[in-house]
């Protein structure tokens, strides 16, 4: 069994009579990234939260590097980037961040973070003065700069401009590359997907899909394979030479739409046919349930 850096067992956690966390288990594997997805109010702040030291367990079980989640020997050995805050608001973005250095061992180079995370131009600026995505960089830096191994990510890069999000996204891919573990929440799909080794969806306080991205996109029954051609085909002959369970139908003329299980042999077995046919093929799009659309499935899709 991989080793665990975190392990939530039936962690039950509520606000007066609601239980905002139910039953809930979840496992963290040491040197990944883990997405914790879920609408808002489906109990995942509450849980990370939980495993940050920041709330103590009501019921279950919470084990965070081996340890209960407020044990001070922990807080050298983890690292937490809030959604907003973490700083003082007067402090100069530079002093920050050499304060939070100074209180660690051996942390990160302060000079080359300031540079890698672009907070040069800032450095100088106190806290509440800086843009919202400045503020989301220098929070990163704040949490990494002591050497974690382990990292708590609320909304990374909520606030970034698409150069600073991607910055973000190599600087979390080269910490986990060096064995460092991160467990992050977001609500960008294409985040998720790209970082995350493995992705737990929450809602009602409870685990409802756990995988690796092509795991949880896989699962579903909505990949397409779009057709154009010319008008009139003989469907039900195109039909009978793809496997079982295929279906085709023509929506409006030319235009034809194949659901199944879209293969490399589904994809040739339609051009073949095509061929056979004499029918010249204008396009073919595959169409793959995106991640965004497995999360609005099992969530629905309506405001809460």
């Amino acid at each position: 069994m991989p080793a665990l850096a975190v392990e939530i067992r039936d962690l039950v956690m509520r606000y007066g009579e609601r239980a905002a966390v139910d039953h809930l288990d979840l496992d963290v594997v040491t040197g990944s990234v883990t997405a914790i997805l879920g609408p808002n109010g489906a109990g995942k702040t509450t849980t990370v939260e939980t495993c940050e030291g920041f709330r103590p367990v009501q019921e279950g079980s919470v084990r965070v590097l081996g340890r209960d989640p407020r044990d001070p020997e922990l807080r050298p050995r983890i690292g937490v980037m809030l959604q907003s805050g973490g700083a003082w608001s007067g402090s100069r973005a530079e002093e920050m961040l050499r304060h939070i250095a100074a209180l660690h061992a051996h942390p990160l180079d302060v000079d080359a973070l300031i540079e890698r995370l672009g907070l040069g131009s800032c450095g100088r600026t106190p806290y509440r003065r800086l843009s919202g995505g400045q503020q989301q960089r220098l929070s990163l830096a704040m949490a990494i700069v002591g050497r974690p191994e382990l990292l708590f990510l609320d909304e990374p890069t909520a606030g970034l401009d698409p150069q600073a999000r991607r910055a973000a996204w190599d600087l979390i891919g080269e910490l986990r590359d060096h064995g460092v573990t991160a467990v992050l929440t977001t609500h960008f799909m294409d985040e998720a997907e790209q970082l995350s080794d493995t992705i737990h969806i929450i809602d009602s306080g409870r685990v409802i899909a756990s995988g690796t991205p092509a795991e949880l996109t896989r699962e579903s029954a909505h990949d397409t394979m779009r057709v154009t051609a010319r008008p009139g085909l003989d469907v039900p002959s195109l039909m009978a030479a793809l496997s079982d369970g295929t279906k085709v139908e023509e929506r409006t003329p030319g235009s034809y739409v194949i659901t199944g299980e879209v293969s490399p042999t589904l994809l040739s077995t339609v051009t073949a046919w095509c061929a056979e046919q004499g029918v010249l093929v204008e396009s073919i799009l595959v169409e793959r349930e995106t991640l965004e659309d497995r999360f609005l499935d099992l969530t629905g899709r309506s405001l809460r």
